[in-house]
């Protein structure tokens, strides 16, 4: 019952932190559009500097070594979201079909996760650090492809690969390894911890203040759409994957990252990809929030599953 609650209230503080940036909305403390010129630095500068300093504080290459499967991992668990993609896409209305699919596809791999094993095992868990192994190239991979759902004609933007999450993680790792990280001074290290402390909060008061500029504008309810997807997302997606570790049994680090990224609701970015790519907005908008709010109940019930099971 531990890991149940434990899940429940990481979730549960996701959430009312994003009702905080919604109230600035409804407050008027804030323009419509503060919150699209935040994410820049929430994404591209407190997210980096969160995981360099987690790296450069809590890996330890000598005693965890087998760090570096962790990314081949990810590599397992993307295509097994990417075949469970297909078959889910299959069930959705043939105009939905994109919007659908990238929401399904993509979860929220660094943020949900994050707060989840923070608020099990601590703020300096090492599997915190395996999180960030486990993600080093689903950013890059996330704004390289993500357009392809929309149409095949879209251009690699290369800038895009080298994303400053890939950068800072493949440069933390590489100052672990030879040591440098030693001649870093630590009022450095200190001032960029202080900046990565922000990212989770403004993030998600990013989200809250975007999901209820966007409600205003809902316009038709898709529940048909929503039952199907919550269905796929929160429920298909973690029981495929919790009985795929059944049958493999990795070790439980990787399991537990395995589980917890299936379980996640879809990555906060797709809104804003659909939207420069022609996509429905208000449907993918929908499918994000009621797949965060189902997340309260579903996340912690596989949680719990997977502790009894594994």
């Amino acid at each position: 019952m531990d890991v149940l609650f434990s899940a429940f209230q990481a979730v549960a503080m996701l959430l009312f932190i994003g009702v905080i940036g919604a109230w600035m909305i409804t407050r008027k403390m804030v323009k419509e559009n503060f919150f699209s010129l935040l994410s820049p630095l929430a994404l591209e500068i407190a997210l980096p500097a969160l995981i360099f300093t987690n790296i450069i504080n809590n890996f330890n290459p000598y005693l965890k070594t087998h760090w570096w499967k962790l990314p081949f991992w990810w590599g397992f668990f993307t295509v097994i979201a990417f075949t469970v993609t297909l078959i889910g896409i299959i069930f959705a209305k043939k105009e939905n079909k994109r919007e659908f699919g990238i929401s399904l596809f993509y979860q929220n791999g660094i943020f949900f996760p994050l707060a989840i094993l923070a608020g099990m095992f601590g703020r300096n868990s090492e599997y915190i650090v395996d999180l960030f192994l486990f993600m080093i190239f689903y950013a890059s991979f996330f704004f390289s492809t993500s357009f392809l759902f929309f149409s095949k004609k879209g251009k690699i933007e290369w800038k895009k690969i080298f994303h400053p999450v890939f950068i800072v993680t493949v440069l933390a790792v590489i100052l672990k390894l030879t040591g440098f990280n030693a001649y870093i001074p630590s009022f450095i290290i200190s001032a960029i911890e202080m900046v990565g402390a922000m990212s989770i909060p403004l993030l998600m008061i990013i989200l809250g203040g975007n999901i209820l500029t966007d409600f205003r504008k809902i316009g038709k309810l898709y529940v048909g759409e929503i039952v199907k997807f919550l269905i796929f997302k929160n429920l298909i997606v973690p029981f495929v994957i919790l009985g795929l570790i059944i049958l493999i049994r990795p070790s439980y680090n990787i399991a537990l990252i395995l589980m917890i990224e299936s379980a996640v609701p879809p990555v906060t970015a797709i809104p804003l990809v659909t939207d420069r790519n022609g996509g429905n907005r208000t449907i993918v908008n929908q499918f994000l929030l009621s797949s965060f709010l189902f997340s309260l109940i579903s996340i912690p019930l596989m949680m719990y599953l997977f502790n009894r099971l594994t």
